[in-house]
């Protein structure tokens, strides 16, 4: 489990590409500053497993179903990923629970530039957007963040709803980035077209499977 509160930005290294998976070797110095090999650490929001530890980093293995159903199968090596460390019983929980379970993708249709401050719009495919709400919580490539609008859904307004769907009736939905978020995650470098990993709120899910079964 971990809260969505990056704590470091580290970097890929090297990513050793095979058929049906992946090992990527990250720097990490803050993360492995008391990893333990078998320790779960967050990359981008996808929960991997410390297969080595190195003196600044360590090595995870990635499946082919994590690389795609997520967005670590674009990186490249040098790019720059967020990392939290799973959290720790009686810490604070400063963002929301998250698994490192990536639900979906999604593609940044707009960003809004403000002068301290930055407003996304994402792209989410009709499934999960039931799940996303006005001022709930979503994982945004690792970062526990507060949904600022949603489209409509299946033409039924919601309450704090920003609009309609896009022109192609595809739902969407918003985040704003303070500085903080913007200086200390890797979201601050995202432009239109980039792809992210999205978790809705563990939350959402056990309402939606629980309603599911009404009637």
């Amino acid at each position: 489990m971990f809260t969505g509160i990056i704590e470091e930005l580290g970097r890929i290294s090297s990513i050793e590409r095979h058929d049906t998976d992946a090992r990527l070797t990250l720097r990490a110095p803050l993360s492995v500053s008391d990893a333990r090999i078998g320790d779960s650490i967050s990359v981008d929001g996808v929960c991997l497993t410390v297969a080595e530890l190195l003196d600044d980093g360590f090595t995870a293995d990635v499946m082919g179903e994590t690389l795609r159903a997520s967005a670590l199968g674009d990186r490249a090596e040098g790019d720059p990923v967020n990392l939290e460390r799973a959290m720790r019983l009686g810490d604070r929980l400063g963002g929301h629970i998250v698994q490192g379970h990536i639900d979906t993708t999604s593609e940044v249709l707009e960003v809004e530039r403000f002068d301290a401050w930055r407003r996304i719009r994402f792209a989410i495919d009709p499934a999960h957007a039931r799940l996303l709400v006005d001022k709930g919580s979503v994982a945004v490539s690792g970062v526990s963040l507060t949904v600022s609008a949603v489209s409509a859904v299946n033409g039924v307004d919601a309450v704090g709803s920003g609009g309609s769907a896009t022109a192609d009736g595809s739902p969407w939905f918003e985040v704003s980035l303070i500085p903080e978020t913007l200086a200390a995650t890797t979201l601050g470098d995202l432009g239109v077209g980039d792809r992210v990993n999205v978790e809705t709120d563990i939350l959402a899910r056990h309402v939606a499977r629980l309603a599911s079964f009404a009637g």
